[in-house]
């Protein structure tokens, strides 16, 4: 699905929609993404075109806010708290999407225990967020027909000399909801269903 890097969250400070504080490892490494959004899933996209392979999804942690303001102290606290494991940020995120001051490594186990100080205030925690991304990830795919659709012409369907922007994009929308299990057969043009199954069985 199209991905727009900026986040409303970070001009709309006032906002009173429900806004998350976001945690979220890295899969291989001691290292993580520390931020706030009022979509998390949008988000993760915005960082890494195969997001539910470099984060691991198991152990997202999302605090849920009523309102963004609520999200950014939070947010503004916690940087303070964990200044000292402040990192770079890993070569393979998208540039575009900001949040170059929001990685931190070795800082896990200290975030943690915030964490569980935040949940015993009485915030609405989604630890781990897998449920929470899977049911975000279900919202998605009823736009999945259309989009691909409108992604993969006869011309992309056709074209075989490597990955085009196009196919890549799709592979990855629909690898990310195998790996949630959500189905999505059913959800797609036949073309585009028959180009990912003969593709899927050449990698």
């Amino acid at each position: 699905m199209p991905v727009d890097p900026r986040d409303p969250a970070t001009t709309r400070t006032l906002s009173r929609n429900r806004c998350f504080l976001y945690v979220a490892p890295c899969a291989y490494e001691d290292q993580l993404k520390l931020g706030f959004s009022r979509d998390p899933l949008r988000r993760f996209q915005s960082l890494h075109r195969r997001w539910f392979e470099f984060f691991d999804v198991d152990r997202i942690a999302l605090v849920e806010t009523e309102a963004v303001r609520d999200a950014r102290s939070l947010e503004s606290r916690f940087k303070r708290e964990f200044a000292e494991f402040n990192a770079t940020v890993p070569l393979t995120i998208a540039p575009e999407a900001g949040g170059h001051g929001e990685w931190y490594r070795g800082a896990q186990a200290g975030l943690d225990h915030a964490l569980l100080s935040l949940e015993n205030e009485g915030y609405a925690m989604h630890a781990p967020a897998r449920d929470w991304l899977r049911d975000r990830l279900m919202q998605q795919r009823e736009l999945l027909y259309s989009w691909t659709e409108a992604m993969l012409t006869i011309d992309e369907l056709e074209h075989r000399a490597g990955s085009t922007p196009a196919q890549d994009a799709v592979r990855d929308a629909l690898d990310a909801l195998r790996a949630f299990a959500i189905p999505f057969e059913e959800s797609l043009p036949a073309g585009v269903l028959r180009w990912y199954v003969e593709g899927d069985g050449n990698r």
